[in-house]
């Protein structure tokens, strides 16, 4: 069976078409974004339940490249990529965390948090790079004039790009905000070899600069602008439902930043409906941070208009983004899974990282954002405590470790509600036992509480 995948563009009274190993990122023609399209009467061909099999058959597997969580659903990504070209480091494959203790404080029985950060760079973002890069090295082999593939990132992009590039053997270049992210997020895309630039300015200033260098053909782009990354993304959704053993969860809960992760989980699980292997669609609940909440001002004008903002700092700043360029395709993505946006204040997140950690987690602050709009929808009654819920944790925890250390050093600026601070003590036995009887007294009222 031969199967094809093309970029089309978004635009309803356009619909051009690209290939996908073209050096394209927006309409030619209009100007609008891209989205990859997939010949769906041709994956038809193939049923509900072969297509089950096949993907449980791969999933985890030895087998190259189909052990990968991404390319075991090779013919629904990008099926014309030669295998010779895929550059997989085993991506996929998280596990799902059943959070019981933390869905009981809530009352909620059915929670699961999908930990994406569970990853080799340690974030999602894998799941969209292999994508990316592979197709890169097979237009090179083809002969396409790249040297380079660049991005503006936050973070978690520029560790996910330079961690393929290397693996590949092609130069990787990011771009990212002076200041403003973590040291272990700053050091990765070093340690793999990445040509790192320093701007003095937010993440919207180093996407605006990295728009404009990679008008260079030779400098490939990698951000979600480029559409080739949502279909690695699109898989989680995909291998959820598959981990539940294809049932479908009545709710997903993700945070929102550049919004190229809303639109990967809407077309993965459009995909499965339109293939039958799901016969209704979930709930999408997009979260941001208040100081960064683009997306939840429009959700409140009913996505009547759009407005950018200007970020304002936040602990999640790998959302700290006040112009996503995928916004058009997000607030799509919405309107057909029956969205809810919601945003959460600093203390709001930071107070439900720490909460959920203590349940067995161990959550950046973009998972704490969309804890805390859990939190809020069950106390608003937006979600049923009978429903079956996922949240999607986009990256681990000990990318944010200077997040974690403060907040339990009651060093942020508004109380900390949940911290742990060591105790210190002299090293003498009674100390030791005075302390412990006290601060074990003071835990069980808690637990009681």
């Amino acid at each position: 069976m031969q199967y094809s995948a093309w970029f089309q563009c978004i635009n309803e009274e356009c619909r051009q078409k690209y290939p996908t190993n073209s050096i394209v990122y927006k309409c030619r023609t209009c100007g609008s974004l891209l989205e990859v399209q997939h010949d769906i009467e041709a994956l038809r061909g193939r049923d509900s339940k072969a297509w089950m099999k096949l993907f449980e058959e791969r999933y985890k597997s030895t087998q190259w490249p189909y052990g990968s969580g991404v390319w075991g659903k090779k013919e629904w990504i990008l099926p014309q990529l030669s295998d010779d070209n895929i550059v997989s480091l085993y991506e996929g494959g998280s596990n799902l965390f059943w959070a019981e203790r933390f869905g009981k404080m809530l009352g909620l029985s059915n929670l699961w948090v999908k930990l994406c950060g569970n990853s080799h760079s340690g974030s999602f973002k894998d799941l969209g790079m292999t994508v990316l890069v592979s197709n890169v090295k097979q237009m090179i082999s083809e002969g396409a004039p790249i040297k380079a593939v660049a991005c503006a990132s936050t973070g978690d992009t520029s560790a996910a790009l330079a961690v393929y590039c290397a693996a590949a053997g092609i130069q990787s270049i990011v771009l990212l905000p002076k200041g403003k992210i973590s040291v272990a997020q700053l050091v990765q895309p070093i340690a793999n070899g990445a040509l790192v630039l320093s701007l003095d300015t937010d993440f919207d200033g180093c996407m605006k600069v990295v728009r404009e260098i990679t008008e260079d053909e030779t400098i490939y782009l990698a951000n979600s602008m480029n559409s080739i990354r949502i279909e690695g993304q699109k898989t989680v959704g995909i291998e959820v439902i598959q981990q539940f053993d294809w049932d479908c969860p009545d709710v997903f809960i993700i945070p929102g930043g550049n919004l190229g992760n809303v639109t990967a989980l809407g077309n993965g699980l459009l995909m499965m409906h339109d293939l039958g292997l799901i016969s209704r669609l979930p709930r999408i609940v997009v979260a941001q941070a208040q100081n960064a909440n683009p997306l939840y001002r429009s959700y409140l004008k009913n996505f009547e208009s759009f407005e950018p903002m200007v970020a304002r700092k936040t602990l999640a700043n790998a959302i700290q983004i006040g112009n996503p360029v995928s916004i058009e395709k997000a607030i799509r993505t919405l309107k057909l899974f029956k969205g809810i946006v919601l945003d959460a204040t600093e203390e709001e997140l930071a107070d439900a990282a720490a909460l959920g950690d203590t349940t067995g987690m161990f959550n950046c602050p973009h998972t704490g954002v969309a804890l805390a709009a859990l939190i809020k929808l069950l106390k608003s009654g937006q979600i049923d405590k009978s429903e079956h819920v996922v949240v999607i944790s986009t990256a681990h925890g000990l990318k944010f470790t200077d997040f974690k250390v403060k907040y339990h050093e009651e060093t942020l600026d508004f109380p900390s509600r949940f911290a742990n601070k060591p105790i210190e003590l002299p090293p003498r036995v009674d100390a030791v036992k005075e302390a412990l009887e006290t601060a074990l007294k003071k835990r069980r009222t808690t637990l009681n509480a």
